[in-house]
């Protein structure tokens, strides 16, 4: 196996890279992902993609995690296009993928109260005229407010769904960076079965969402160790850098193994998922890995920016405000180890 990015992979690292470092707002940032073709990557090109797969959506989200901004391309590219292209028929992608390459939103509803990303989803959906009705309750459904799309799981397999059709109701709910983030309840609204749903349906979706949140943690730790370290090396206490100092070099030493061990199990993940292989067990060690230690690593990074570490205004508020939200999507870490446990005690 070979995890080094290719050429198209690099070019497009440099594109999203270029973007993140001029500063721009969120609505602009968005706008300039669309202009860049960065949002159209893995779609076909009868829709005006470059019908590229998950490592090139990998490669985007992994450079937007790593300058910590807050847009919607985690639930559109990761929650929405690539389960969308695994799941859905040549004219339910034309339709429901219509408006990405342009900046339209999709997301997906991965948990239900009490339990993130259920095996076996509480909500129904039946067949009906038009389509399936469904019936079901979701929490932390980021940007469902201006997607066109979310994705439900149900126990009849992964049903698309207009967030503003009848019998929706949705609530916000806070997040710790602010984005938006609802609670939604279906009462007998319909929506499209993908075609492709079925027994493996559900895990499908769970699959890239994962993923996705793994390479976007991946870059988000990498860039909080980046403004760490150059802090560390800029700021002077008894006239030298504190980077000098040993406790300080040991600590962010350990943040460094943690962020390369992500980095090294979300690479792993997204391979074995672009290579048509079960990414399962990586995919769970790496959500287990994100929610463990991805919040202590955070700590002692605020920690090594002293008093300006819990200025609001600084970036790296940004991290670890991102980091809170996404431990808090996969259901945090003693749930994960649970699904570790359960995965090792079955082999």
């Amino acid at each position: 196996m070979d995890f080094a990015r290719d050429e198209t992979q690099e070019e497009i690292a440099g594109v999203a890279a270029g973007l993140l470092k001029r500063g721009l707002d969120d609505g602009a940032l968005w706008s300039a992902l669309a202009d860049a073709d960065l949002l159209s990557l893995a779609l076909p090109e009868r829709l005006g993609g470059s019908g590229l797969g998950a490592a090139e959506v990998a490669t985007v989200l992994t450079e937007i995690g790593r300058g910590a901004a807050q847009t919607p391309a985690l639930a559109t590219l990761g929650f929405g296009v690539l389960p969308i292209l695994a799941l859905a028929s040549g004219d339910q992608q034309d339709e429901l993928l219509a408006g990405v390459s342009e900046g339209t939103v999709l997301t997906a509803a991965l948990g239900e109260p009490g339990r993130a990303f259920p095996e076996r989803p509480a909500a129904t959906a039946v067949d009906t005229d038009g389509g399936y009705a469904v019936t079901g309750s979701f929490v932390a459904v980021p940007y469902a407010d201006r997607a066109r799309t979310v994705l439900l799981p149900t126990d009849a397999g992964v049903v698309a769904l207009a967030p503003d059709a009848p019998g929706v109701t949705l609530r916000p709910s806070p997040t710790s960076t602010g984005a938006p983030e609802f609670s939604l309840r279906a009462e007998g609204a319909v929506g499209v079965l993908l075609a492709n749903s079925g027994v493996d349906a559900v895990p499908t979706l769970y699959r890239f969402a994962l993923a996705a949140l793994a390479t976007f943690s991946d870059g988000l730790l990498s860039g909080a160790t980046e403004l760490t370290a150059k802090h560390v090396s800029e700021r002077h206490q008894f006239g030298k850098p504190l980077a000098t100092f040993q406790a300080v070099a040991q600590q962010i030493a350990d943040v460094y193994v943690t962020a390369r061990t992500l980095h090294v199990a979300a690479l792993s993940s997204v391979w074995r998922l672009s290579e048509g292989l079960d990414p399962a067990d990586d995919l769970d060690v790496t959500a287990y890995w994100i929610a463990a230690e991805l919040p202590p690593a955070m700590r002692v990074l605020h920690h090594l920016h002293g008093g300006i570490g819990v200025d609001e205004t600084y970036p790296l508020h940004r991290y670890s405000s991102a980091a809170k939200d996404l431990v808090r999507l996969l259901g945090g870490a003693s749930y994960r180890l649970d699904l570790v446990g359960a995965r090792c005690s079955s082999i």
